[in-house]
């Protein structure tokens, strides 16, 4: 595989940064995936980091080179994230449990696989054109496929960010696998959060990533969300990846002489700044080293009942 990658996130007007992202590659696969706790909700980024770290382990862990079945992986991961979330919040005895939204990728033997829960959204371009979008789990995008409200009106209608699908609500999330798409040389993959796309346009994303640099593509399109939202707004986070190497960029990453049992992750660090350290409201608030312990010590917990079994 060859391919150039770029992450980064922006916390936009909230007081800290509740989405997590990463990527993984082995020899003959790539994963990618955004998670977006939700602000509305105690510790959506304990949910959000719950995500990230569930996936991306699993994912180095049957990577071996490449993936069994990278469909069948995207939803078993997804449902068993949401069982997570559960469990911490009891081990935890949160209030209420923390929930988030999450769209994820796998790139393997040159198809893309997406499964997303919640209104974190996949682009997938080819020479400028939209070849496919993810459906946003969205009370608006409901309205619209219903022929209630028109597109103006999705752009302004007040339940625009209100979606009826997470991971930790109090019902099973509905998962919506994408039929797999086909990759050629130069195509272009965005994977990013709803503080995104709800501050530019589809058309705005589309022309940003037009671009010879997938870093100075991504790094723009945030900049100009980040201009869009420095009063209202929410924090900002993308991937994007440029499939192949037909641009030459000195960025781009070859795994044709990976070893066979080689896999990394690339997680992006997340941010927390301006909270006022004696709101009650976060008086309990995890870390980020709580949050692995948690569920390191769950993960341990589950392979024992698989081993009892």
């Amino acid at each position: 595989m060859k391919f150039t990658i770029f992450q980064n996130s922006r916390q936009g007007p909230r007081p800290y940064n509740q989405d997590r992202l990463a990527y993984s590659y082995s020899k003959d696969s790539l994963l990618l995936v955004i998670a977006d706790g939700m602000g509305g909700h105690r510790h959506g980024e304990v949910a959000a980091q719950l995500a990230v770290t569930t996936m991306t382990d699993a994912f180095q862990r049957m990577a071996t080179p490449a993936l069994a079945n990278p469909a069948k992986f995207l939803i078993s991961q997804i449902e068993l994230i949401h069982k997570l979330i559960a469990q911490v919040t009891e081990q935890q005895e949160m209030l209420e449990a923390p929930r988030t939204t999450i769209v994820v990728a796998v790139v393997q033997r040159g198809m893309l696989y997406c499964a997303h829960v919640g209104d974190s959204r996949l682009y997938h371009f080819r020479d400028g054109h939209l070849l496919y979008r993810t459906e946003d789990h969205s009370i608006v995008q409901s309205l619209y496929n219903k022929g209630m409200i028109n597109k103006d009106e999705m752009q302004h209608h007040p339940y625009r960010h209100k979606i009826f699908s997470c991971l930790g609500g109090d019902v099973p999330p509905k998962i919506e696998l994408a039929e797999r798409q086909e990759l050629v040389e130069g195509d272009t993959v965005l994977l990013c959060t709803d503080g995104l796309w709800g501050a530019v346009t589809d058309e705005q994303i589309k022309h940003a990533l037009l671009g010879s640099s997938i870093s100075e593509n991504v790094s723009g399109l945030l900049d100009a969300a980040e201009a869009a939202s420095v009063e209202q707004g929410d924090n900002m986070s993308a991937i994007g990846l440029q499939w192949g190497n037909r641009l030459h960029s000195q960025l781009a990453v070859s795994t044709i002489q990976l070893p066979t049992g080689f896999s990394t992750t690339i997680m992006n660090p997340s941010t927390r700044s301006d909270i006022d350290l004696n709101d009650p409201l976060l008086q309990d608030d995890l870390s980020d080293d709580d949050i692995e312990r948690t569920i390191a010590e769950i993960q341990v917990a589950l392979q024992k009942t698989k081993r009892n079994k």
